[in-house]
């Protein structure tokens, strides 16, 4: 296909090259020159309502706006003559009709796109002498306070909600001076409230509820992080006063998810500081949990592991990570276990089949795992099973983008009708659990269908058939033998089809990739490979196990049934997660020990419980569901509690002068992550990327038996079901979330 021809015009005598179909207002801003706009953002359809960019071209009879007219070739444009400048403090004079002078006190005040350019163009008085109109301010959520007379009518608040959310929740009401957005229920607010009208607003019209009245935007301090709930991995800016974080935005539009972020993203912060945190170590004494100080917590902790290891050898102890910690904790809770304690008794919940999907896609891996960058470009889009709306909003939003900007055309097979539904090409609807006998009828043809849905999956087959550079995204719903065919499907695709494995939490694929599983050594090394296997043993000055250790699932049924005597539980609850009952300490447990943020299910039954920092309060990296390496940047300090990284360095050197083990001397996460780029396969990213707040796709390698069939036991992986108000045990601790009538009316 050939080339489009590039345009080429002047700007304020200064040429610029640039894609035909570019909006002027663009162009300008790759030679740096600013044109002001309320209306215009990136993404969103064209309104020209504000006219404020108002430019001069060449040859035209008046002046245009620059967030509508398209560049042409040898057009000449100027943006800061004499009659453009009147012409901007005209309009900013006619703004102020009725907006209300209350910079002081408004929220906005030092963000305020309006201050900004009333302080460049505008007037130091006004024409108009008639009395503001005046309306009062109105709560539409416990999130979302709108001020109808600081709106300044540029729509932005809801052609987000219609075109980038699909949940049209915002309109306009009213005529004239008198128009005014309004929500859906009339005088409330019914929505994902994500708080995208919030952020898009350039005035003080919309406020957020965590933030309004508390500080000003130059007496906090700006961290860039990962958000700590759903797998996406979105980039989110905490902004931090006296070590408490008073909202999370990401207005810079810097990472993978650009201006995006869902009700959790954006106001799910405030666990941090909720009340019923732990502070200090709990050891049970007299069968309670008592508090005690650091030191004499961990003396216990090893003194009573070492006990368990003598007594009833490596095979006794198990070990539980989490898709919340860090990748350099992770990595270093698989080490103690393989090369302190000599087993492989280590696992976590499993919420997508990443390691399956790997095995099955073998030397073609490179290049095949779609980034979220890829899905938002996608010509083709096929969707088995989740829900991403409220399981994997930047998913979700990536799609929508995809649809709405490039074309593209998406296909799904699910169970239920969800919402994105409404903007599938085709849609096919499968009975509950049957997406594994859906997965081999398309790959071979082969089983059982009623006559209804087999003529509906041959018309999507053959539409399919057509498509090329199809992205694939897939939940829990397909594992083992279903990812087997589904990649089997996908390579008969034309060009270059790309997957995406859908899991829960933000670090649900770091945890696999960094060997949190009973049989795959970090990077998914088989345990069984020698290769491998002795060279992480050299790394780490131990010999690792040889023989699978167990699974989650059997390590808690050994728990319950006494035949695993230790279990170490980090950032996790099995109990609640596992749906397990069993007596109050789990059985024949004669230790577990429990690093977390609250006293969970499984907290409430340890014998140690140690509090833990939890993502916001430390360094380090976490991966995202399609693979994406991000900086995980500490926010604020926290009295008490210390990072899961810290403990388990700490204890290992604690074993280590008991005769077990040696202690692991990595001060640092940043030197954890040095060994994880140099030994783990995949990850021997670029640090440039992620030190400006970008991420960096991992590479995996396919094991030297590549294509080796990866199955699982079933019911191994499930996801949690989560909704846009819930994450797994750290939801419930999300006060101003919990606070919302949608979290309370919807599943």
């Amino acid at each position: 296909m050939a080339e489009m021809k590039q345009t080429t015009l002047k700007i304020n005598d200064r040429e610029v090259t640039v894609a035909p179909g570019t909006l002027v207002i663009e162009a300008a801003r790759r030679l740096g020159i600013e044109v002001p706009s309320f209306c215009y953002y990136p993404g969103l359809s064209l309104q020209a309502a504000c006219r404020m960019c108002l430019v001069e071209v060449e040859n035209a009879p008046k002046m245009q706006t620059a967030c509508t007219l398209v560049a042409l070739e040898g057009m000449v444009v100027r943006t800061d003559t004499e009659q453009v400048h009147q012409a901007r403090k005209a309009m900013l004079e006619f703004l102020l009709t009725n907006h209300p002078l209350d910079c002081p006190v408004c929220d906005k005040g030092g963000e305020c796109e309006l201050q900004d350019m009333v302080f460049r163009y505008g007037a130091d008085q006004s024409r108009f002498l008639e009395e503001k109109i005046h309306q009062p301010e109105e709560k539409w959520s416990e999130l979302v306070y709108y001020d109808a007379p600081r709106c300044i009518l540029c729509f932005r608040c809801v052609r987000v909600c219609d075109e980038g959310m699909d949940v049209k929740a915002l309109g306009v009401g009213q005529r004239g001076a008198y128009s005014v957005i309004i929500p859906n229920r009339e005088d409330r607010l019914e929505c994902e409230e994500c708080g995208m009208c919030i952020d898009v607003c350039p005035v003080g019209a919309l406020t957020s509820g965590t933030y309004r009245y508390k500080t000003r935007p130059w007496e906090m301090k700006y961290v860039p992080t990962v958000c700590a709930h759903c797998s996406n991995g979105c980039k989110t800016t905490l902004s931090v006063r006296n070590n408490e974080i008073l909202r999370a935005n990401n207005r810079d539009l810097s990472g993978i998810n650009n201006d995006f972020l869902c009700v959790k993203g954006r106001f799910g912060f405030d666990f941090t500081q909720h009340p019923e945190r732990l502070k200090q170590p709990l050891v049970r004494r007299n069968g309670k949990l008592e508090p005690t100080d650091w030191e004499d917590a961990l003396t216990e902790l090893a003194a009573r592991l070492k006990q368990v290891h003598e007594k009833h050898g490596p095979g006794a102890i198990g070990f539980l990570g989490s898709n919340r910690t860090s990748n350099e904790e992770n990595f270093l809770l698989q080490r103690m276990a393989r090369a302190t304690f000599g087993t492989n008794n280590i696992d976590h919940h499993r919420t997508a089949d990443y390691a399956g999907l790997i095995a099955e896609l073998g030397e073609r891996v490179g290049g095949a795992l779609a980034t979220m960058q890829q899905l938002g470009e996608a010509k083709a889009i096929l969707l088995v099973g989740n829900d991403p709306t409220v399981q994997n909003p930047l998913v979700a939003w990536q799609i929508r983008a995809a649809l709405r900007l490039r074309g593209a055309r998406l296909y799904i097979i699910h169970a239920q009708p969800i919402q994105l539904r409404r903007l599938a090409k085709q849609f096919v609807e499968v009975p509950i659990d049957s997406e594994p006998g859906v997965l081999r009828w398309l790959a071979t043809g082969r089983g059982k269908l009623d006559d209804k849905l087999a003529a509906e999956l041959k018309a999507l087959k053959d539409t399919l058939d057509k498509e090329s550079d199809v992205v694939i995204l897939f939940g829990s719903e397909v594992s083992g033998a279903a990812t087997r065919d589904l990649v089997a499907f996908g390579s008969r695709l034309a060009g270059q089809t790309r997957y995406m494995a859908l899991g829960d939490y933000v670090n649900s694929r770091g945890a696999a990739d960094m060997g949190l599983l009973p049989d795959r050594l970090p990077g998914y090394a088989p345990v069984k490979d020698p290769q491998p296997r002795e060279a992480f043993g050299k790394l780490w000055g131990a010999s690792l196990p040889e023989k699978p250790g167990l699974h989650a699932r059997q390590m808690l049924d050994a728990a319950v049934a006494g035949k695993l005597k230790a279990l170490y539980v980090v950032g996790a609850n099995p109990v609640k997660t596992f749906s397990l009952v069993a007596a109050d300490r789990l059985g024949g447990l004669e230790l577990l020990v429990v690093h977390e943020m609250f006293l969970t299910e499984t907290a409430k039954r340890a014998d140690i419980a140690l509090p833990a920092a939890c993502a916001y309060e430390k360094d380090g990296t976490v991966t995202n569901t399609a693979g994406e390496v991000q900086l995980l940047r500490k926010a604020a300090e926290v009295m008490g509690p210390r990072t899961d990284f810290d403990l388990l360095r700490i204890l290992t050197h604690q074993l280590a002068r008991l005769g077990l083990g040696r202690g692991i001397h990595m001060r640092t996460p940043e030197a954890a992550f040095e060994e994880i780029q140099r030994s783990v396969r995949g990850y021997d990213v670029s640090l440039a990327g992620l030190l400006t707040g970008g991420a960096a796709a991992s590479q995996p390698v396919p094991p030297a038996n590549g294509g080796t069939p990866y199955d699982v036991p079933t019911g191994k992986i499930f996801s949690s079901r989560d909704t846009l108000f819930t994450s797994g045990s750290l939801g419930r601790y999300c006060t101003m979330i919990n606070s919302l009538s949608e979290a309370k009316t919807k599943p």
